[in-house]
């Protein structure tokens, strides 16, 4: 095994811009410095990583796209001295037989496989972090997928026997923004139904922990949103900020955290607010989201914090409308992989010594 594992990315639907993405960061590789990325010390723009799923479907895909990519069949552990020359790909599930842009049933059981075998390497210690290229939910659910995407799967996998599931934390990271949404793909209406002292507290515990054992910030700050405009107005607008938001707020002060709000959402996002705190957490999925792709709609990415491993996302979806046709833009993909790497080697760091933080732009 090599002294650093490589990180290992599921393939996502493969009739999606996963396989477009996956080909397009591995020619970039080379950016800069050395062609393991980081696997070796180096400060290459894409880190080694082993592709878990069906390698003929990447192959056609770069056949498609007039793409040389050189593929070689191999394990993690052979990854790392396969980077240089070729994607390192450890075959996984059935054979894709859809086609790029076309969404299909059949294509859930090549995802599913493709996380259970990116899944093992991650828990085995044979990757260093799991990396997630998006699949369509709805494609998913057609097949009898019965969570609601890829996170929920990963916690009920992450359990302990007879344990339940860790709680996931979904955050939106950038050099310019990190922020996390308390409650995320549900509808506006009920999301005041949803929140409570302790869904707060316990995602604010979870963040601090993840952001000091991971990012390396010692004393990770918190804002919170208000839920309401102005934060409520102290009551006249609405009454969750001062009966939820608040008293989660000091019961985290209580224990030790840098943690802040309910503050007025409209005014957090600009520089001088951004530089009082290191991660937002907003009520409800819009309220963060749109200032995070705001500033960085190409190169966010989605960390899940609370699970036992790293694992990294691009900020987007399958983009079925342009699979194949070579538009696809690999900057997410590429954040995300960058990351993984950083947050891995900061995670073996900590064990031995304090992790610096990491630079925010």
């Amino acid at each position: 095994m090599p002294a650093v594992s490589p990180l290992v990315l599921a393939l996502g639907d493969p009739a999606g811009i996963g396989p477009d993405v996956t080909l397009a960061a591995f020619l970039r590789r080379r950016a800069t410095g050395d062609a393991a990325g980081g696997a070796t010390g180096g400060t290459a723009a894409v880190p080694a990583f082993i592709v878990a799923g069906d390698p003929a479907a990447l192959a056609a895909r770069a056949q498609l796209l007039g793409l040389d990519v050189p593929l070689v069949e191999t394990t993690p552990e052979g990854a790392v001295a396969h980077f240089a020359n070729a994607l390192p790909v450890l075959p996984a599930g059935p054979a894709f037989t859809g086609r790029p842009g076309r969404p299909d049933a059949s294509s859930a059981a090549c995802v599913e496989a493709s996380l259970e075998a990116a899944l093992g390497l991650v828990t085995a210690g044979r990757a260093a972090a799991l990396v997630t290229n998006p699949l369509a939910k709805s494609v998913m659910y057609e097949a009898g997928f019965p969570f609601p995407g890829h996170t929920e799967w990963l916690a009920d996998r992450a359990a302990a026997p007879g344990r339940a599931p860790p709680h996931p934390v979904m955050m939106i990271w950038s050099e310019q923004l990190a922020v996390v949404p308390a409650t995320i793909h549900v509808p506006y209406a009920e999301v005041p139904g949803l929140l409570t002292v302790d869904l707060l507290v316990e995602t604010g515990r979870i963040v601090a922990r993840d952001m000091a054992r991971r990012f390396g910030i010692t004393r990770p700050r918190l804002a919170f949103c208000g839920l309401n405009p102005h934060a409520g107005e102290e009551g006249t607008l609405g009454g969750e900020d001062e009966a939820i938001v608040r008293p989660a707020v000091e019961a985290l002060k209580r224990e030790g955290i840098l943690a802040t709000g309910p503050l007025p959402a409209d005014t957090m996002f600009h520089p001088e607010a951004r530089a009082r705190y290191d991660v937002a957490v907003g009520m409800y999925h819009d309220q963060v989201l749109i200032p995070a792709k705001t500033l960085a709609f190409h190169d966010g990415v989605n960390v899940t914090l609370g699970l036992p491993f790293i694992r990294t996302s691009p900020d987007h979806g399958t983009a079925f409308d342009i699979a194949g046709t070579g538009r696809a833009d690999p900057s997410s993909l590429i954040a995300a992989l960058r990351l993984a790497r950083r947050l891995a080697d900061a995670e073996r760091t900590t064990s031995q010594a304090p992790a610096p933080a990491l630079a925010r732009a």
